[in-house]
């Protein structure tokens, strides 16, 4: 994943999700005022909570279900990528347990910055709980990124979090744990090392590549151009369609790519079968208290092209 700044100050994230199969991935709005549990599916379990939706949000659902990216109506970003190395410990019935197919929702409803989100993982000492995704062990690690530029990279080590916070943390990727992928990059040219840049499909080959390019963009006032530009980088650090690695779970195809323009508020949303771009104006989205959830599907239905925000029905349509 990548995040860029034109000049501006319009802050934009770019992701790819890589996964050994197609996601069947749909795009949904969801409104302020819902109230959410944090394991629903053990609710009587010790360490539950719930809480009330503050902010409206686009998300990607995975499998039609699980948030794993979107952005909120304050600009507020969230993305969940695979770390296989994850260790989020033996369940811990003193401490609040969140299942990971809703943390970057409960992030999403209840924060419209990093600095907050941050504080409250780390002070509650909140505690994900893997769940399957597709068959596979759903680990991953997060990043998030808000519209004053402020970003965080969350992993989980022995159960707790580990946080690296600050502007300067652009660039994640999925495998191994973020200062490694730091101190990877360093070997190539134009990162502080002397190797050409590499062109493979491992993941610090991917974390390189990110990280030159995006350091490289032009600058530019016209919010299109930026995104653009944030789509050529993400494009470059994706995997394509016969380089997945069954042995290595860390190396799969992409299969979607996403754009956040967290100043303008703009969504964008790219299947790697299907050449087209669409994307959702949160500006024009209803989500005010007792709205409907809404969704597109974007798996069943690949021909949508450029702005859909009018396209989304009613959950129960």
């Amino acid at each position: 994943m990548t995040q860029g700044a034109p000049p501006q100050g319009d802050v934009l994230v770019a992701r790819s999700m890589d996964w050994y199969q197609d996601t069947d991935t749909i795009l949904a709005v969801r409104p302020r005022g819902v109230e959410r549990r944090s394991m629903p599916t053990t609710p009587t379990a010790p360490g539950n909570f719930t809480w009330t939706s503050r902010f409206g949000s686009v998300v990607a659902l995975m499998y039609r279900e699980a948030a794993v990216d979107g952005v909120n109506e304050a600009g507020f970003q969230v993305s969940g990528l695979y770390l296989s190395e994850s260790e989020y410990g033996d369940r811990d019935p003193a401490r609040p347990g969140l299942e990971l197919f809703w943390a970057i929702q409960w992030l999403l409803d209840c924060f419209d910055n990093v600095d907050d989100a941050v504080r409250k993982i780390e002070g509650e000492n909140v505690q994900l709980i893997a769940k399957d995704l597709g068959g596979r062990a759903g680990t991953g690690h997060l990043a998030l990124a808000d519209k004053d530029g402020h970003s965080a990279i969350i992993e989980f080590r022995a159960g707790k979090a580990v946080v690296h916070q600050g502007k300067q943390y652009t660039v994640m990727a999925n495998s191994p744990w973020f200062e490694d992928q730091l101190e990877l990059q360093k070997r190539y040219e134009g990162l502080g090392g002397d190797q050409p840049l590499p062109g493979g499909v491992d993941s610090p080959d991917r974390f390189a590549r990110a990280a030159y390019y995006s350091a490289q963009l032009p600058g530019t006032s016209d919010p299109r151009e930026a995104a653009a530009y944030m789509f050529s980088v993400i494009r470059n650090a994706s995997a394509p369609f016969g380089t997945a690695d069954e042995v290595r779970p860390n190396i799969s195809t992409t299969r979607w790519r996403t754009v956040t323009d967290c100043t303008e508020r703009r969504y964008f949303y790219e299947s790697t079968t299907s050449p087209n771009v669409v994307w959702v104006e949160l500006s024009q989205l209803e989500f005010s208290e007792g709205a409907p959830e809404l969704r597109l599907d974007v798996a069943k239905e690949p021909d949508h092209v450029g702005n859909v925000t009018g396209k989304f029905v009613p959950i129960h349509q």
